[in-house]
């Protein structure tokens, strides 16, 4: 197992590159469910205050 992680003398600069990947991609997630939230919130507010439309 030792010789796995440490893959041949490169396992801390492949396994921090790994961590920072996932970090980023953890923080690239949130960051696009925030902007959903925003974006739906503000959708909920346009249609609130545009007239309502009667349908024929």
């Amino acid at each position: 197992m030792d010789e796995f992680l440490n893959m041949g003398g490169y396992g801390p600069y492949i396994w921090s590159s790994f961590l920072i990947a996932a970090i980023v991609m953890t923080g690239l997630a949130l960051q696009s469910w925030f902007d959903l939230r925003k974006q739906k919130r503000l959708v909920a507010e346009l249609e609130a205050r545009s007239p309502k439309k009667a349908r024929p």
